[in-house]
């Protein structure tokens, strides 16, 4: 038994952006199995499809649809589409990002605006336009973002990550003010390093590397196995920051 009632998010629609992979997925599948309806969005239909059919093996209700996030054109389809199919939507879960590692100085233009469209003006856009629907619709909500330690502390070798996370965390704060008379609640996590498919590789390419990211963790605050994080314990951190 855990340490949640098995019906704690009972029919609530729960859109996930990025939510087919990492911690996207972990959070979907646990809040799946305490009654959440879930929408999940990404950019790789085959990945997508492939998570939804694994969830509906455990019981778990899903819907998936593709969405670039930089596009705001793309949010207002995936959107659309998930208020038609489920009626509307109670959770929104920020969550898709890009990262790698990379001296600033050989950072190009073009792989600044990577990082910051998809974090920042991807949260952004789908905030918007997930927001104005409550609004005009007088309805409360939840948007929780994911954003990541270095959102305030900072961090080399990361910068636009770190700057385009920062952002969410100061989107966050604002709007936690400004929408509150809607009944509107924004809330962020900040999880320290985890061992996702995909980003781990790109942050810790090598044996080295994964080591130092282990050791720079602070003992008080490692998980038990590894001293990295595991994504089952931050869905429940997101399940509290839910309620």
């Amino acid at each position: 038994m855990g340490p949640f009632t098995d019906d704690l998010l009972q029919n609530k629609v729960v859109l996930i952006t990025g939510g087919a992979t990492g911690l996207g997925r972990a959070m979907g599948e646990k809040f799946a199995q305490l009654g959440a309806k879930l929408a999940i969005c990404g950019r790789r239909e085959e990945v997508l499809q492939q998570t939804a059919d694994e969830l509906r093996q455990l019981g778990c209700e899903v819907w998936h649809q593709t969405c670039d996030v930089r596009d705001p054109a793309q949010i207002t389809a995936l959107v659309d589409a998930a208020e038609l199919h489920y009626g509307g939507i109670d959770v929104l879960v920020n969550n898709a990002a890009g990262n790698f590692i990379s001296p600033t100085e050989r950072l190009s233009p073009r792989a600044v605006d990577a990082v910051l469209n998809i974090v920042l003006h991807g949260t952004f856009y789908t905030t918007l336009e997930v927001g104005k629907r409550w609004i005009e619709q007088g309805k409360n909500g939840t948007m929780l973002n994911i954003v990541t330690t270095y959102a305030s502390t900072g961090s080399g070798y990361v910068v636009p990550s770190a700057a385009a996370k920062a952002g969410v965390l100061a989107l966050t704060r604002s709007l936690a003010v400004e929408w509150a008379s809607y009944g509107i609640r924004q809330v962020a996590i900040a999880p320290g390093p985890f061992p996702t498919e995909g980003a781990w590789s790109r942050l810790s390419p090598t044996p080295e590397l994964e080591q130092k990211m282990i050791d720079r963790t602070p003992p008080a605050t490692r998980w038990r196995r590894g001293g990295i994080g595991q994504p089952g314990r931050l869905s429940h951190l997101g399940l509290c920051r839910l309620y």
